[in-house]
């Protein structure tokens, strides 16, 4: 076999070329190739061995997965697993291109099937400089002369996740999946192989099953139950595997076994999970959503540091992420909907006077009473505003804040006048009937008369009512797509993904310095094909201040830091722990400050201010820095949550404590952790700087003292309420 092997940014990537000119992925890591950990067939290695050894990997380790209807798959597969499709076994290799552009080497990798479908796949790997993690797409052309049915293409497809190291698959390999979900944003869990029916019942035998881990979001909301990556970790080579699905909508990946091997598969919407197939006519072709895939050791902080810091080179550069200005919004445990000018301007004063920069007026502007069901034309009230909404903004801008609003322009209520009278062709359609979600219509943005309707409530509220800030929202799921325009409801759906995110960079390149936040009933479209575009996400809309520490804790999971918008919302009736404990949640990720600042105490105030004020200290660290779990990931049954950030020289630390009734309060973390009702010890040594010696202090808050020590690189914090949090920096001592 013929090797070309890929050594960049700590990637290392070997192709093997067979006798038959198929192109094979072979390894994928930050560890260098072993060609003795491929097909592992038997303790020792007769020449029967070797024929079978020869025979898998002729039959597995394609470099791409793509299928067509109407083809036979002569190898072995049981099930519902993208593997031996047709014609991903039939491809040959016809060149590589290699390059190097501004952000680093690309690949470009071309197989054709000439003999029986006459598809040509091209492979595209960008690697970006700085980092270990490069993105990947494919795209299919149909180079023959009759129209292919294309049901399965993969973005990333790797055979022998598990082959390094002696041990069986059982012993050394782990995977965590991202449960994502309203109000339960960023719920991080670990399995074995075993745990999810994937065990190596006998080590060195081969074995095929018709079991396959699937994690797979089918719909508009992309992050509803998980959020679009993964992590695969190997225990004894000490090395890991991640991977984030770069797509707004339907998304797919599978773990599996084939040919004495495990494999992943990775692509966007399928025939099987997601009702989508699409038709390729002569010449026509279909490029599958990127993936971005990422290799470091065995250690998930690191992994999310790799694609920290990846997120942050693909991002449209925006100043809104240079600069982390402090954003109130009147919704979350304040007006919820309901705003007034009245209302409004009692809370301005108080924002300003903490030191916000933006001001957001939240749902319920444009119509009075129950607004639900009519929304869809973004009029202002002139019965909750009486002197028009631009007074308000105006008052905004004149206390040195720049106003916002919230919109949601991918529905319209049912009893909204204008949908009653626009065409079905405006709205998502299926079985000849529109689509209803809560009440409402999903508008289908292929539509120009869509995007003029959309296009002229974006101008109207920057040019007319002078906003420089839009929440937008959405809170419906329209399920598995549209049958207007479409061969498939599923690439209905797809190609209305793709014309919004076309919208998108349109309304960013006529108004670049408009801050316009991805809040999907809190983090339900947590994508970054979104958010290379939206410079900041709404992460939930937990409404219990206690239950948000796992959110922020974790947040940096599926979202930069500067990018993460977190509710802090002090209770009318709290204490001065109260509002201590909000102000951190958010302190190390985007402040959104809400609650009924206006009627706080006056030393409760002063806390609000004190936090505002030192995270406009820190906030040049929070850009740069990536996150830190010294403790892990935190659970939402954990007693005590703990989560931080960062930089080459200096960390900062968020820990809480939360005994809340219905919780898990005995549950202890992690084996060798000392923490007990009241005192919990963090080892820090971990950090990059630790070797030179470490010095911590409370960041916040200055003057509410709590006990804490420093030794051996152990940080010791003592709680004596039920619920606590304070804010720690660490630097060299």
């Amino acid at each position: 076999m013929e090797y070309i092997k890929i050594n960049e940014n700590g990637i290392h990537i070997v192709f093997g070329i067979t006798e038959k000119r198929q192109l094979k992925l072979l390894h994928f890591s930050k560890n260098e190739f072993c060609e003795d950990d491929l097909c592992k067939v038997g303790p020792d290695c007769k020449a029967e061995d070797q024929a079978r050894r020869e025979q898998f990997i002729d039959e597995a380790f394609q470099l791409v997965q793509v299928s067509l209807s109407g083809y036979n798959r002569p190898y072995e597969k049981h099930g519902n697993k993208h593997i031996v499709t047709a014609p991903g076994y039939l491809l040959t290799y016809v060149g590589m291109e290699d390059g190097i552009n501004k952000i680093g080497r690309r690949l470009v990798i071309t197989q054709e099937d000439r003999e029986v479908t006459h598809v040509r796949v091209e492979t595209v790997m960008q690697f970006y400089n700085g980092t270990s993690v490069v993105r990947m797409w494919n795209k299919a052309t149909n180079t023959g002369q009759e129209t292919q049915c294309l049901e399965y293409l993969s973005s990333f497809c790797y055979t022998g996740i598990e082959k390094e190291g002696d041990l069986n698959s059982d012993a050394k390999m782990k995977l965590r999946v991202p449960y994502n979900g309203w109000q339960k944003e960023m719920s991080i869990k670990e399995y074995t192989f075993g745990d999810v029916g994937l065990a190596q019942t006998q080590p060195g035998v081969y074995q095929r099953t018709s079991q396959v881990f699937e994690v797979t979001n089918t719909g508009n909301w992309s992050s509803k139950k998980y959020l679009p990556l993964g992590y695969i970790e190997n225990t004894q080579a000490h090395t890991s595997l991640f991977w984030q699905i770069e797509h707004n909508g339907s998304w797919h990946y599978e773990i599996g076994d084939q040919n004495t091997h495990f494999y992943l598969c990775v692509s966007g919407p399928t025939e099987v999970q997601s009702h989508w197939f699409k038709n390729l006519s002569p010449g026509g072709a279909f490029t599958s959503v990127p993936v971005a895939v990422g290799v470091t050791d065995d250690s998930f902080e690191k992994a999310v540091g790799e694609l920290t810091k990846y997120r942050r080179l693909i991002r449209r550069p925006n100043k809104d992420n240079e600069n982390l200005p402090v954003i109130f919004n009147d919704y979350m445990n304040c007006l919820f909907g309901d705003p007034t000018t009245e209302k409004e301007l009692p809370l301005i004063d108080a924002a300003a006077e903490c030191g916000c920069e933006y001001y957001v007026i939240d749902a319920g502007w444009y119509a009075p009473g129950e607004w639900w069901d009519s929304v869809g034309e973004w009029q202002e009230c002139r019965e909750r505003f009486p002197n028009g909404i631009k007074e308000v903004t105006d008052y905004i801008r004149s206390k040195g804040m720049v106003p916002g609003v919230w919109l949601e322009l991918e529905v319209m209520g049912i009893n909204c006048e204008k949908a009653k009278k626009a065409p079905d062709d405006w709205f998502f359609v299926r079985h000849g009937r529109r689509v209803f979600d809560r009440s409402r219509y999903q508008l289908d943005f292929r539509n120009p008369a869509v995007i003029s309707h959309v296009n002229e409530v974006i101008d109207r509220v920057v040019n007319e009512y002078g906003v420089g800030y839009i929440k937008m929202d959405y809170n419906i799921e329209p399920g598995i797509g549209t049958e207007i325009g479409a061969e498939s409801v599923g690439q209905g759906m797809l190609e209305h993904e793709k014309a919004y995110l076309a919208w998108l960079d349109d309304v960013f390149a006529r108004y670049p310095n408009l801050v316009i936040e991805n809040c999907s009933s809190g983090g339900l479209r947590i994508d970054y094909a979104l958010l290379s575009r939206y410079s900041i996400q709404s992460t939930s809309d937990q409404e219990d201040y206690r239950n948000y520490a796992t959110i922020a804790a974790n947040a940096g999971v599926g979202v930069t830091p500067e990018q993460a918008a977190v509710w802090s919302y002090p209770q009318r009736a709290g204490d001065k722990e109260e509002v201590i404990y909000n102000m951190i949640n958010a302190l190390l990720v985007r402040v959104h400050q809400s609650g009924h600042l206006a009627e706080l105490s006056a030393e409760r105030m002063e806390l609000v201010k004190e936090g505002v004020a030192c995270y406009k200290n820190l906030r040049a660290d929070i850009k740069r820095a990536v996150p830190f779990y010294p403790l892990d990931v935190t659970d939402n049954e954990d007693l005590w949550a703990c989560g931080g950030l960062q930089t080459e020289d200096k960390a900062y630390l968020a820990v809480w404590k939360r005994q809340m009734e219905g919780k898990n309060n005995d549950r202890r973390l992690r084996a060798g952790t000392v923490c007990s009702e009241t005192t919990l010890s963090i080892p820090l040594g971990s950090l990059p700087f630790a070797k030179e010696g470490l010095r911590v202090f409370c960041l916040y808050p200055e003057r509410e003292p709590v006990s804490f020590s420093l030794e051996n690189d152990v940080l010791s914090v003592t709680f004596e309420k039920p619920v606590m949090a304070r804010l720690f920096v660490i630097e060299r001592k």
